[in-house]
């Protein structure tokens, strides 16, 4: 004759009552029964994982960590494996801050992990707090492999830092969030905005002219830049050379540091800056050369940085090229 265990009977008539309050197709795991009274989890949901943006987000990241990291020979495939317990968070940190955290290397036990953890995103919570940034992650949920809340770090940590990277703009997933109220397991679904808009997650909150006309006068756009590309050649004519794509042609910064020699009328050594550049690198430095050309020549540190230049953002090109016609259209 079996035995009924009186409390077993009881949870497993607590389950059904509780049944209808969770959101169907949704897995509930074990350990959300040992939830502590109004604790709560949060899931991603399976149908977010196979959001197109939010795949391509994933692989920025995962391509900007391995870009960052080449050095340690480190080589991140998978987020939740290959960051929950610590060690490629340790070292990314450490190669954006110029900080060494003091910490054990290899942690192979939970409790070494998590230690490791707590060091590493108080040194993050530390930065990041004083610029307004809300804590969206936790050593427990790192540690758990929670993705939203991995992605939300890095992502945190590629916009302080200004990541030479773009983030697709606009990624938002479905978290379930599980909660413990009075003894029940309750679920819901909730939207959680991982990015934003490429000018608000680098932190230039104002928007200027060419927002206004990329948003609302498309129309009007080819006529700025028919104006710019007349200006530009204008000068680049007298080397021989002559642009006819705005974005493209000034990304890798040759054309915009000949362009100033040209504008101030002087000879621009070659050993300064890569002729003909081949990596994302030598790119950069050639537009941040042009910047600070400009500078010498008076006019304000443009509001792009290099990287968006490189990136073929037409807004960042746009800008630059307009302040050097605006300062320089009378010069013939």
């Amino acid at each position: 004759m079996d035995v009924v265990n009186m409390s077993d009977l009881h949870e497993e008539g607590k389950n059904a009552i509780n049944a209808p309050m969770l959101l169907s197709g949704t897995d509930i795991h074990p350990e959300d029964t040992l939830l502590e009274e109004n604790a709560e989890r949060l899931m991603l949901d399976p149908t977010s994982r196979e959001n197109l943006k939010f795949k391509d987000l994933l692989k920025v990241l995962i391509d900007w960590i391995n870009s960052e990291l080449e050095e340690e020979r480190i080589i991140v495939k998978d987020l939740e494996e290959d960051c929950y317990d610590g060690q490629v968070l340790q070292k990314l940190f450490e190669k954006l801050s110029g900080r060494k955290l003091n910490v054990a290397e290899v942690t192979q036990s939970e409790i070494g992990q998590k230690q490791k953890l707590q060091t590493v995103l108080e040194a993050v919570n530390d930065l990041l707090r004083p610029h307004g940034w809300t804590i969206e992650w936790s050593v427990d949920s790192i540690h758990s492999k929670n993705l939203v809340a991995i992605v939300y770090l890095l992502v945190a940590l590629a916009m302080h830092f200004q990541a030479p990277i773009r983030l697709p703009e606009h990624v938002s997933v479905q978290v379930v969030v599980v909660k413990k109220r009075e003894g029940i397991l309750q679920t819901a679904l909730v939207t959680k905005e991982l990015t934003s808009t490429t000018e608000m997650m680098m932190g230039r909150f104002e928007r200027d002219a060419f927002d206004t006309l990329l948003d609302h006068a498309p129309d009007k756009l080819n006529v700025v830049k028919t104006s710019l590309i007349t200006f530009v050649n204008k000068h680049l004519n007298k080397l021989n050379l002559e642009v006819t794509e705005l974005e493209s042609q000034f990304a890798d910064g040759v054309y915009l540091i000949l362009l100033m020699g040209l504008l101030e009328d002087y000879f621009v050594p070659l050993y300064n800056f890569f002729l003909t550049p081949e990596s994302f690198e030598q790119k950069v430095h050639n537009v941040a050369f042009a910047f600070e050309l400009m500078q010498d020549g008076g006019l304000k540190k443009p509001k792009a940085r290099p990287e968006d230049v490189v990136n073929l953002n037409l807004k960042s090109t746009l800008r630059v090229l307009y302040n050097l016609f605006t300062n320089y259209k009378n010069t013939e």
